[in-house]
């Protein structure tokens, strides 16, 4: 087999690029082997990230074993929940620079496959980015959950932390209340407790066959995640020798598999962004459309945190992604796996352990899947995540209250301006109006926190953490003429979920009219949001 390691092993003219090498640590017989490359996205900043030196240890010891060369290297990071509120719109826009700093790496070293090192939100579908743009052979290893934190007898996450705010807001909690919240909610390395992005985007590499079965669920701090560690290290050669490809796993098919775990188990409404993303790299058309369409047909049998009380510990418990792929299986499409089985043997050889974590496809918490698509007279498309909505809010009718970033939510909150009934709307936050397009998880689990009955609508997007009646994605957004753009206080907003609506009580000469003289707020930016922005407006 031609490796693309060969012309630097071999050739006259690579003699100094051997040089090099051995400078390196490379003996003769290293020149013999597959290189084998180890995009680590290792830090000391994400809970989720601050173990994976570790895990890259057993990765590269299993990359030994198996007879191949490993050459680690280091990948960037954003901690939503750190970056949150504060500045993250540089966190989505960080998902393409991964899957460029992989394709840098790889491609400049001559490497012959490799393996991604991940956990969090947007590096773990940027390293899948990368597999599909690259075609190199290559393997996942997402770095697993996090216990979930406990608080006087009382399971809890991140999300915990982010409703106490709008509670400590009306006073529902006092300030000793919200450091104990603080203190013990996240108790240690790994993704955060549910069933948030992060977590979401490990059940979808898994279920496309990039990553090993289990590996979705098993917890960061467990011997099974280590383990995983360096069979996926040895996978990684198996797969270069094999010559298998991310373009012959992520087909068609296993996009449509992951969609329909999706909707299964309620993921991120991140999913509609990244999933599709991904596929893209592959040359796949994967559109908001099929994620509807597959909503439809598909029950929600997982009720994970936000959308039930269940963490990502009892969900690997009662199986993990294995087990969902169990009840799905008459229904999936026939797909390769890095594991060497197909999706459906897999499908077929795991266990659903406990009925009531996964429930049966009769016995469903909802008869549709997580997310649905909107659309109306202010979107064509938007989404919003259904199995985290109460009963009482699948149809709402309400004011707006218009606002342009998300500190005048919390303070609208705090001084009572949001009351029972409002539709909140946070317009100019899209990929190209924030720039970036930041998640809102801060406003909408402080209403949360509050016990207010509103929905909320934005061109921006929700962290997976997010619960209620809150419709992001808006497209087109209001940077870009987007009718959410024309919405003014008072204007009476309709949201019916059932039926996919999403419609303002103007008419179109109306909205045509407002959009004219819009304002658009300025924002201090960084050369690197500029950037984005420009690649944005070129779409």
């Amino acid at each position: 087999m031609n490796l693309p390691s060969q012309k630097i092993k071999k050739d006259i003219a690579t003699m100094p690029h051997r040089a090099l090498l051995r400078a390196s640590g490379l003996k003769d017989e290293d020149f013999k082997k597959p290189f084998i490359g180890v995009a680590n996205s290792f830090n000391d900043i994400i809970p989720g990230h601050i173990h994976l030196n570790k895990l890259t240890e057993e990765v590269k010891r299993g990359i030994k074993d198996a007879g191949g060369v490993p050459f680690e290297w280091g990948v960037p990071g954003v901690c939503d929940g750190i970056a949150m509120y504060v500045e993250m719109r540089l966190s989505l826009p960080s998902r393409e620079h991964i899957a460029d700093n992989i394709e840098i790496m790889t491609l400049s070293h001559s490497l012959d496959g490799w393996v991604g090192v991940t956990n969090c939100d947007k590096i773990t579908p940027g390293m899948l980015m990368a597999a599909g743009r690259l075609d190199l052979p290559s393997i996942i290893l997402t770095g697993g959950p996090m216990k979930a934190g406990k608080v006087n007898g009382k399971k809890m996450d991140v999300v915990s932390d982010f409703e106490a705010v709008g509670q400590i807001e009306v006073g529902k909690i006092t300030q000793k209340k919200a450091k104990e919240i603080e203190c013990g909610s996240c108790p240690g390395a790994g993704s955060c407790a549910g069933l948030f992005t992060a977590n979401s985007m490990a059940c979808m590499t898994e279920t496309l066959g990039m990553s090993l079965t289990g590996c979705a669920t098993a917890l960061a701090v467990s011997k099974e995640k280590k383990k995983q560690a360096y069979e996926t290290g040895k996978k990684a050669v198996e797969l270069v020798r094999k010559n298998i490809r991310p373009r012959d796993i992520m087909t068609k098919n296993a996009f449509y598999n992951a969609v329909m775990v999706d909707m299964a188990i309620g993921g991120s409404t991140n999913t509609a962004l990244h999933l599709p993303a991904i596929a893209k790299e592959v040359g796949i058309e994967l559109s908001l459309d099929t994620f509807d369409d597959i909503a439809r047909v598909t029950p929600n049998i997982c009720h994970i945190r936000p959308s039930g009380p269940y963490f990502m510990e009892d969900m690997d418990k009662a199986g993990g992604v294995g087990a969902v792929l169990n009840r799905l299986k008459k229904h999936l499409r026939e797909s390769k796996t890095v594991n060497g089985k197909s999706i459906k043997k897999i499908a077929s050889s795991s266990k659903v352990k406990d009925d009531e974590i996964i429930r049966p496809l009769e016995e469903p918490f909802y008869k549709e899947g997580g997310i649905a698509v909107l659309k109306g007279n202010i979107a064509d498309f938007s989404v919003i995540k259904q199995t985290a909505v109460s009963s009482d809010m699948m149809k709402f009718l309400g004011p707006a209250k218009v606002f342009t970033c998300e500190k005048d939510v919390l303070d609208a909150v705090k001084n009572k301006k949001i009351v029972d009934g409002d539709v909140v709307v946070i317009s100019f936050m899209g990929p190209a109006g924030a720039p970036g397009m930041p998640e809102m998880l801060t406003p909408t689990a402080a209403i949360a926190g509050a016990g207010l009955k509103v929905a909320l609508l934005t061109d921006g997007r929700f962290s997976g953490g997010t619960r209620g009646a809150c419709i992001g994605h808006i497209e087109p957004e209001a940077y870009q003429g987007g009718s959410i753009g024309a919405i003014q206080n008072g204007d009476i907003i309709e949201i019916d979920i059932p039926r996919r609506k999403l419609n303002v009580k103007l008419t179109k000469k109306e909205i045509n009219k407002r959009l004219i003289n819009i304002k658009i707020p300025k924002r201090k930016t960084t050369p690197f949001l500029e950037k984005y922005r420009k690649e944005q407006l070129e779409k």
